[in-house]
Protein backbone atom coordinates (compact mmCIF):
# COMPACT_ATOMS: atom_id res chain seq x y z
CA UNK A 1 0.00 0.00 0.00
CA UNK A 2 1.28 3.41 -0.95
CA UNK A 3 1.78 5.95 1.80
CA UNK A 4 -0.31 9.06 1.42
CA UNK A 5 1.50 12.32 1.81
CA UNK A 6 0.54 14.20 4.92
CA UNK A 7 -0.67 17.73 4.29
CA UNK A 8 1.91 20.15 5.49
CA UNK A 9 0.86 22.62 8.18
CA UNK A 10 0.14 26.20 7.19
CA UNK A 11 2.89 28.69 7.78
CA UNK A 12 2.76 32.49 7.94
CA UNK A 13 3.21 32.87 4.17
CA UNK A 14 0.24 30.61 3.50
CA UNK A 15 -1.93 32.58 5.87
CA UNK A 16 -0.93 35.82 4.18
CA UNK A 17 -1.72 34.33 0.75
CA UNK A 18 -5.12 33.14 1.94
CA UNK A 19 -5.84 36.61 3.31
CA UNK A 20 -4.86 38.17 -0.01
CA UNK A 21 -7.17 35.75 -1.82
CA UNK A 22 -10.07 36.78 0.43
CA UNK A 23 -9.37 40.45 -0.25
CA UNK A 24 -9.15 39.91 -4.01
CA UNK A 25 -12.53 38.15 -4.04
CA UNK A 26 -14.00 41.02 -2.05
CA UNK A 27 -12.38 43.56 -4.39
CA UNK A 28 -13.67 41.83 -7.53
CA UNK A 29 -17.20 41.68 -6.13
CA UNK A 30 -17.06 45.41 -5.29
CA UNK A 31 -15.95 46.14 -8.87
CA UNK A 32 -18.79 44.00 -10.27
CA UNK A 33 -21.27 45.86 -8.06
CA UNK A 34 -19.98 49.20 -9.33
CA UNK A 35 -20.31 48.12 -12.97
CA UNK A 36 -23.87 46.90 -12.36
CA UNK A 37 -24.80 50.40 -11.12
CA UNK A 38 -24.15 52.01 -14.51
CA UNK A 39 -27.59 52.43 -16.11
CA UNK A 40 -28.44 52.12 -19.80
CA UNK A 41 -27.41 55.21 -21.73
CA UNK A 42 -24.63 56.05 -19.27
CA UNK A 43 -20.92 55.18 -19.22
CA UNK A 44 -18.01 55.30 -16.80
CA UNK A 45 -14.25 54.98 -17.16
CA UNK A 46 -12.16 52.12 -15.82
CA UNK A 47 -10.74 54.52 -13.21
CA UNK A 48 -14.17 55.72 -12.11
CA UNK A 49 -15.36 52.14 -11.63
CA UNK A 50 -12.27 51.26 -9.58
CA UNK A 51 -12.67 54.35 -7.39
CA UNK A 52 -16.40 53.73 -6.91
CA UNK A 53 -15.60 50.18 -5.80
CA UNK A 54 -13.21 51.57 -3.19
CA UNK A 55 -10.01 50.61 -5.04
CA UNK A 56 -8.94 53.80 -6.85
CA UNK A 57 -5.61 52.43 -8.09
CA UNK A 58 -7.07 49.22 -9.56
CA UNK A 59 -8.28 50.37 -13.00
CA UNK A 60 -6.28 47.56 -14.62
CA UNK A 61 -8.10 45.03 -12.47
CA UNK A 62 -11.37 46.41 -13.86
CA UNK A 63 -10.07 45.64 -17.37
CA UNK A 64 -9.04 42.09 -16.37
CA UNK A 65 -12.37 41.40 -14.73
CA UNK A 66 -14.33 42.67 -17.74
CA UNK A 67 -12.20 40.61 -20.10
CA UNK A 68 -13.40 37.44 -18.37
CA UNK A 69 -17.02 38.34 -17.60
CA UNK A 70 -18.66 37.51 -20.93
CA UNK A 71 -22.12 39.06 -20.97
CA UNK A 72 -22.62 38.69 -17.20
CA UNK A 73 -21.91 42.42 -16.79
CA UNK A 74 -22.76 45.44 -18.96
CA UNK A 75 -19.14 45.64 -20.16
CA UNK A 76 -19.94 48.01 -23.00
CA UNK A 77 -20.62 50.82 -20.51
CA UNK A 78 -17.03 50.94 -19.27
CA UNK A 79 -14.56 52.99 -21.31
CA UNK A 80 -11.05 54.30 -21.29
CA UNK A 81 -10.12 57.75 -20.01
CA UNK A 82 -11.74 60.60 -21.92
CA UNK A 83 -14.52 58.37 -23.25
CA UNK A 84 -12.41 56.40 -25.71
CA UNK A 85 -13.24 52.81 -26.60
CA UNK A 86 -10.04 50.90 -25.85
CA UNK A 87 -11.07 47.59 -27.42
CA UNK A 88 -9.59 46.85 -30.83
CA UNK A 89 -11.18 45.87 -34.15
CA UNK A 90 -14.45 43.91 -33.95
CA UNK A 91 -14.72 44.13 -30.17
CA UNK A 92 -14.46 47.92 -30.33
CA UNK A 93 -17.05 48.08 -33.11
CA UNK A 94 -19.39 45.88 -31.07
CA UNK A 95 -18.95 48.09 -28.01
CA UNK A 96 -19.78 51.21 -30.02
CA UNK A 97 -22.80 49.48 -31.59
CA UNK A 98 -24.13 48.38 -28.20
CA UNK A 99 -23.69 51.87 -26.77
CA UNK A 100 -25.43 53.46 -29.74
CA UNK A 101 -28.35 51.04 -29.23
CA UNK A 102 -28.61 52.39 -25.68
CA UNK A 103 -28.75 55.98 -26.99
CA UNK A 104 -25.18 57.00 -26.21
CA UNK A 105 -23.92 59.76 -28.54
CA UNK A 106 -20.38 60.03 -29.83
CA UNK A 107 -18.19 62.99 -30.75
CA UNK A 108 -15.92 61.40 -33.34
CA UNK A 109 -14.29 58.40 -31.66
CA UNK A 110 -15.17 59.50 -28.13
CA UNK A 111 -18.36 59.20 -26.13
CA UNK A 112 -19.94 62.54 -25.27
CA UNK A 113 -18.98 62.27 -21.59
CA UNK A 114 -20.78 65.49 -20.61
CA UNK A 115 -24.07 63.95 -21.66
CA UNK A 116 -23.51 60.30 -20.73
CA UNK A 117 -21.08 60.05 -17.83
CA UNK A 118 -22.50 58.17 -14.85
CA UNK A 119 -21.93 59.77 -11.46
CA UNK A 120 -21.51 57.12 -8.79
CA UNK A 121 -23.07 57.67 -5.39
CA UNK A 122 -21.30 55.85 -2.58
CA UNK A 123 -24.50 54.46 -1.08
CA UNK A 124 -25.52 52.85 -4.41
CA UNK A 125 -22.97 50.10 -4.12
CA UNK A 126 -24.22 48.70 -0.86
CA UNK A 127 -27.94 48.27 -1.60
Amino acid sequence: MKKQARPRPLNNRDVIRLGQFDRSVERDEAIRAAIRQIPKGKVATYSQVAAAAGYPLYHRQVVRLLRNCGDALPWQRVLGAGGFIKLQAEAGAEQRFRLELEGVKFKGKRVDMEAHQHEFLTWELWD
